[in-house]
């Protein structure tokens, strides 16, 4: 009475990525769950009150918060940030690297960019797109950076 179940599958080339979900404009966000991401800014702006091409530098300066947890530098200055671009309708697609594959926060960095760039005022959605290629080197580093490591 042992009676054998067989399961069917399919094999497929690729499989498309599920729709990402959307804030629409009318929807204004709580920013109550990002308190611990703010505490250190004063002034807040309700949505869409930033320039489109002052949205991008708001991006960059809230990235500019997030510090290495083994360098005393962030990320920016650091040289892992290789891009950010933020659409018309406010989509920010940020191309980030990390010092190396096996760095410690490999898994965390990249949700923690995410969840910055979403908490900037303009900004609808977030995308962060980890590369290897061009790997990182202490080339890409901001003289700041270099000066705080006394490298300069």
């Amino acid at each position: 009475m042992n009676q054998e179940r067989k399961i069917e599958t399919e094999e497929v080339e690729s499989v498309a990525p599920p729709p990402r979900a959307r804030v629409p404009d009318a929807v204004q966000r709580k920013k109550d769950y990002l308190a611990g991401f703010l505490a250190g800014e004063t002034e807040t702006r309700p949505a869409g009150e930033i320039p489109n091409e002052g949205v991008r530098d708001a991006v960059i300066e809230v990235l500019k918060s997030i510090y290495d947890p083994e360098i005393p530098v962030d990320i920016y200055e650091l040289g892992l940030i290789y891009d950010v671009e933020v659409s018309e309708d406010g989509d920010a697609t940020i191309t980030m690297t990390l010092t190396t594959p096996h760095c410690p926060v490999a898994e965390s960095l990249p949700q923690e960019v995410e969840l910055r760039a979403l908490s900037v005022p303009g900004v609808r959605d977030a995308v962060v797109n980890l590369v290897w290629d061009p790997p990182w080197d202490p080339s890409k580093m901001s003289d700041e950076a270099r000066l705080e490591l006394g490298m300069l």
